[in-house]
């Protein structure tokens, strides 16, 4: 009786793991580009349903696509292609600054092409319009700052730890409910009272959730009007949340916020 020769596993050569690599690369290039890509908050403009340290996925063909949903702004396009939906009030989109196109912004639309907006003691009114706040407890900011190198091995609290903000439900005239932040009291803030801005054509105005801790189209030297063709994608869910920096993975296991992992964005 004969032994049967066993099937020796062909040893892949340097030409197809290239391919390999490379077929990988590709798909991952096309997810990025027309599908989802992640972003992690960098500030806490849309405190509290934002927080720094989270991580999210956007959708990139919600809105159609333009030169700014491509990775790295490659200017294979111009002006916005394959159509997509229209962004609408109460959205949180991510968007590119109109004065400095190599940052990204996460804001929530409050003024679509052609309405008028104004903050009147610190109320938010569309086409004259107020919406609704009612109170909603308070908010206890969790941030941390971690050790700076050359001090101690351990964590530093920021002053702003554990401070108690009031927070709000407000609700859109559309009938968008979220959460706000007022750190000052209704028209003390620096922009609780502005002029009356009509947005132009082609472009949205863009607000952060945590009112008085937010640079956005209330300012219009710094964010201002947003053109359509600088909208990346809509912001859809949380996948991971942690209090240390995004690049302390050692750190992620003790300061993962297991609470706000999968959180739909709201």
């Amino acid at each position: 009786m004969t032994d049967t020769p066993k099937k020796v596993k062909k040893k892949p050569t340097l030409k197809e793991e290239i391919i390999s690599i490379g077929v990988a690369i590709f798909i991952a290039l096309l997810i990025r580009s027309f599908i989802f890509q992640p972003f992690v908050i960098p500030s806490g403009s849309m405190k509290p349903n934002l927080q720094i340290g989270d991580f999210l996925f956007v959708t990139k063909y919600s809105y159609g696509f333009t030169k700014h949903s491509l990775p790295f702004s490659l200017p294979l396009i111009s002006g916005k292609i394959m159509g997509g939906n229209k962004p609408k009030i109460g959205e949180v989109v991510v968007f590119r600054g109109p004065f400095d196109p190599d940052t990204d912004y996460i804001k929530r639309v409050v003024g679509l092409p052609g309405d008028i907006v104004q903050m009147r003691d610190g109320i938010l009114y569309i086409n004259n319009e107020a919406a609704t706040v009612e109170p909603a407890g308070d908010f206890v900011d969790d941030l941390w700052i971690p050790h700076q190198r050359g001090q101690p091995e351990q964590r530093i609290s920021d002053p702003n730890r554990n401070r108690h903000i009031d927070a709000y439900y407000e609700t859109l005239p559309n009938g968008v409910k979220h959460l706000i932040l007022k750190k000052e009291k209704f028209g003390q803030g620096m922009l609780d009272n502005t002029q009356a801005y009509v947005v132009p054509e082609g472009h949205y105005f863009m607000m952060g959730d945590n009112r008085d801790e937010s640079g956005d189209s209330r300012v219009l030297t710094q964010i201002g009007y947003v053109p359509e063709e600088h909208i990346i994608g809509q912001a859809k869910i949380i996948w991971f949340s942690t209090r240390a920096q995004w690049w302390e993975v050692w750190k992620w296991p003790f300061d993962i916020r297991f609470d706000r992992i999968f959180q739909a964005i709201k």
